[in-house]
């Protein structure tokens, strides 16, 4: 039988249990010497725009032109513009949801929330984009016919020709964006090392998008110029399989970011270094870290003490290591120390 004090305490506890829940949750940090004045990183958002807006007006006026050539390579140009204004649109919603704030079922934050949108954007691409392209130069291809008549190009060399002068001003602002990021480091290393992959995923995008007009472009120059409807057709194709591609690509970095990723070798050689410079440490040892987001680094550290530290000197001293590993690295967010015992690390080294 419950007694009167015993529900009072339940109703107690359900209650204060209520208003943890309503209130903001505020997920444990490790450090606080963040500087609020520190640099901001550079911002993909403008790259995206740029990109989206070029995309859908680019979309619409390529269906337009294919309705009135007939041209297979311009039907495949407008599908990609249009896939890519969704992706666009897609790493928006990406970079917004990984920006709220942790909580109690996600107390490490939604930072990995950009890799699983871009995840679905590599999809997109290879699926809509490229495997969409090439059924439609294969369909086409099949209806061709010695009876086939070419419609007339103009439209297609107006609209190919202002698609790339829109298409080369995004592909500018994502390369500025990207190239800022990157600093002295080279494209190719920045991307296998790069934790946001909005900043190089719209480059990839408006890169393919160029090289797919310049391919349709030749498909409808030369189909005309030979008067063989195959070679659009085969235009077609050809832009299938470069969005294929540029997927298989998105699909291996992101999928790396997705599974999880640490700091890099000398990244990691670099807090072993901090760590061991402190007076009140004899060793460091594991330093594991994992990418959260883009900008949020999960940090632990095992660190042997000498014997005649006390708590208020191994506090301090964890405390002054943090903030030197949080003024070398800003993205470092959570740091987290455990103190080995020095038996434990001498038995180590007999082994």
């Amino acid at each position: 039988m419950t007694t009167p004090t015993a529900a009072a305490n339940a109703a107690a506890k359900a209650a204060a249990a209520k208003a943890v829940a309503d209130t903001d949750y505020e997920a444990p940090d490790g450090q606080s010497h963040r500087n609020p004045n520190a640099e901001e990183h550079v911002e993909s958002t403008s790259s995206v725009l740029a990109a989206i807006a070029a995309n859908i007006l680019i979309g619409i006026v390529k269906f337009i032109a294919a309705g009135i050539s007939g041209s297979s390579a311009m039907i495949s140009e407008g599908i990609h513009s249009i896939v890519d204004s969704g992706n666009g649109m897609l790493i928006l919603l990406g970079l917004k949801k990984a920006k709220r704030a942790a909580d109690q079922e996600h107390p490490f934050g939604y930072g990995t929330e950009l890799y699983f949108w871009t995840l679905v954007v590599a999809i997109m691409i290879f699926a809509l984009g490229g495997g969409f392209s090439i059924y439609e130069g294969y369909t086409h291809l099949r209806e061709v016919g010695p009876d086939t008549v070419l419609g007339n190009p103009t439209m297609n060399y107006i609209v190919i020709g202002a698609s790339i002068i829109l298409e080369g001003a995004s592909l500018s602002v994502a390369l500025r964006n990207f190239n800022k990021a990157r600093g002295d480091i080279r494209p190719m290393q920045f991307i296998r090392e790069a934790k946001d992959p909005s900043l190089f995923t719209v480059v990839f995008e408006d890169s393919a998008a160029l090289m797919g007009l310049i391919i349709a472009l030749a498909g409808v120059f030369f189909s005309h110029l030979l008067n063989n409807p195959y070679l659009d057709s085969a235009a077609s194709i050809l832009i299938g399989l470069l969005l294929c591609t540029v997927a298989i690509v998105l699909l291996r970095e992101t999928k790396g970011l997705l599974i999880g990723e640490g700091m890099k070798g000398s990244e990691v050689r670099e807090i072993e270094a901090i760590v061991e410079a402190n007076d009140q440490v004899i060793e460091c040892g594991r330093v594991l870290s994992l990418y959260m987001g883009p900008h949020d680094v999960l940090l632990t550290i095992d660190a042997t003490f000498v014997e005649s530290a006390g708590r208020d000197d191994i506090v301090d001293a964890i405390d002054e290591i943090e903030g030197h590993i949080v003024e070398r690295f800003p993205d470092v967010t959570r740091v987290f120390i455990e103190t080995e015992s020095l038996r434990h690390t001498r038995a180590v080294d007999l082994m």
